[in-house]
């Protein structure tokens, strides 16, 4: 009998659940106006949508809003293409044999024609009269420069100047009241901070694309050669061909950096992309307008990066800096007192803790400008002046004509140390320290680095910058006399225009 009542009790209590709920949930619907709709409908039943609107735009979104930075800067990025004629081979090489040669052994052969090839790129307008900011290696031999804006309008451009150290060109269109971008300070970006960048890449114009700053003064090695400067900003800003040259731009809309290349085992975006930082960008736009040529200034010092086994090893406790592995004879630290050994923490008020931060802070420097370099020698920081020179160890300001004469040399040379004159039982001599793969009469001669240069034409060299100066005013033959460091004795001779 209570089995009986038990049972019974449970069937009313069903009962009257499946009421309640059936009641409350047609109240819902009916306060809805929506049936089948729950939360956000009825939520809005009860919120007015001013209300609404204000409750969304208060809750956390995690992400910027990168609307009005890209509407506002997108025009003054524009597209690049360039045409330069390339001879298609018609037949194969032999053994890098020049022509005359095969010719000789093997007859005439056909030549193939010269043909049109295109490439493209982006660049970054920086003044309303037209002035265009994009890398070296988008406009590298160019015979013909396309710069298309925004609008569809289209300009032949010209080339104000170049710097394959930096990877920076600089170029001009004719128009005015153009839209531009003004550089950011570069020094200020922060890890972390977020960013957009704006090209064409795959000749998709103006394609915009966002990220953070991955790191700084990142040191990829792609620029190659002795007085490049590579101290990127990495993001992970989508970037791919076509982008190089475009902009990198922080959301206050500032220029802060170009986009030149990416880390990739494909050729495609892979992640990461690195832009040439403003402060260097602009500093050889101001040399391109001004001079025609970069004024570099340069300390003088072979440098290293330390780890704290390192440092132990050489018995440093400090090891954030750059490392001071030789100080070049004639050069600026040398006069101010720098010696092998020591770890430079500092230049002027810029903090260094690595050799790029390094090379990137004296880059921006013009010969003759005095900094003050900190230095840690002996476990004690010390100061120091130091006058900057330029690439052949002078003061001076850099010509056109002087590098197109360094550029036919091809070669760049270096005092010698008294106790290598000594061992080599010479009086004076001055040695070639770097000597072009490509080009230039020094690489045709046979002239390899190293080689001590004592005379030139029967006269004296006696230092870089005196040696540099009877290399420019000659022409024609000239006969160059020296030793090797093995005291091997050489002559060469070689022609200059």
């Amino acid at each position: 009998m209570s089995a009986m009542k038990n049972f019974w009790s449970l069937i009313v209590a069903a009962i009257l659940g499946s009421i309640v709920t059936l009641s409350v949930n047609h109240w819902v619907l009916r306060s809805s106006g929506n049936p089948g709709q729950f939360g956000l409908g009825s939520l809005q039943q009860e919120i007015a949508p001013t209300q609404l609107a204000r409750y969304l735009a208060d809750l956390p979104s995690g992400l910027p809003d990168f609307t009005l930075v890209a509407e506002s800067t997108v025009n003054t990025v524009v597209h690049i293409q360039t045409e330069q004629q390339q001879r298609q081979a018609q037949m194969p090489e032999f053994f890098g044999m020049p022509d005359h040669f095969r010719d000789f052994f093997f007859g005439p052969m056909p030549r193939g024609e010269a043909r049109p090839v295109t490439a493209t790129g982006s660049g970054v307008i920086i003044s309303s009269d037209g002035l265009v900011i994009t890398n070296n290696h988008v406009i590298d031999n160019a015979q013909r420069i396309q710069v298309t804006l925004n609008d569809r309008r289209v300009y032949d451009a010209t080339v104000v100047g170049k710097d394959p150290n930096t990877d920076i060109a600089l170029l001009r269109i004719e128009e005015r009241n153009l839209p531009y971008l003004s550089f950011g300070n570069s020094d200020n970006v922060r890890l972390g901070e977020w960013v957009i960048a704006i090209g064409n890449p795959f000749n998709l114009n103006s394609t915009i694309t966002a990220g953070i700053v991955s790191a700084k003064n990142r040191n990829i090695n792609i620029l190659g050669g002795e007085f490049s400067i590579e101290s990127f900003i990495q993001t992970d800003a989508a970037v791919n061909r076509g982008n190089s040259g475009g902009a990198l731009i922080n959301t206050r809309g500032e220029l802060i950096g170009i986009n030149t290349a990416i880390a990739s085992h494909t050729g495609a975006f892979a992640g990461y992309s690195f832009a040439i930082p403003a402060n260097i960008a602009q500093k050889v736009v101001n040399d391109l307008k001004e001079f025609g040529q970069v004024q570099r200034g340069m300390l003088g010092v072979r440098i290293s990066e330390l780890n704290s086994v390192q440092a132990q090893e050489r018995g440093i406790t400090e090891f954030r800096g750059a490392f001071v592995e030789e100080v070049v004879a004639g050069g600026a630290a040398e006069a101010a007192g720098l010696k092998s050994g020591d770890l430079i923490i500092g230049i002027d008020d810029v903090r260094i803790t690595n050799p790029t931060e390094l090379t990137s802070t004296v880059g921006q420097r013009r010969p003759g400008d005095e900094i003050t370099v900190r230095y840690i020698r002996e476990g004690r920081q010390r100061e120091t002046k130091a006058k900057l020179k330029n690439v052949f160890g002078e003061v001076a300001v850099v010509t056109q004509e002087r590098v197109t004469r360094s550029e036919q040399i091809g070669a760049t040379f270096e005092a010698v140390p008294q106790e290598e004159l000594t061992r080599l039982n010479l009086k004076n001599g001055v040695r070639v320290a770097t000597v072009s793969r490509t080009a230039g009469v020094f690489r045709s001669a046979g002239i390899r680095p190293g080689f001590i240069i004592t005379s030139l034409d029967r006269e004296a060299v006696t230092s870089p910058q005196q040696l540099s100066n009877l290399l420019a005013q000659k022409s024609g033959g000239i006969l160059i006399e020296g030793v090797y460091p093995n005291g091997q004795r050489a002559f060469y001779g070689m022609g200059l225009n």
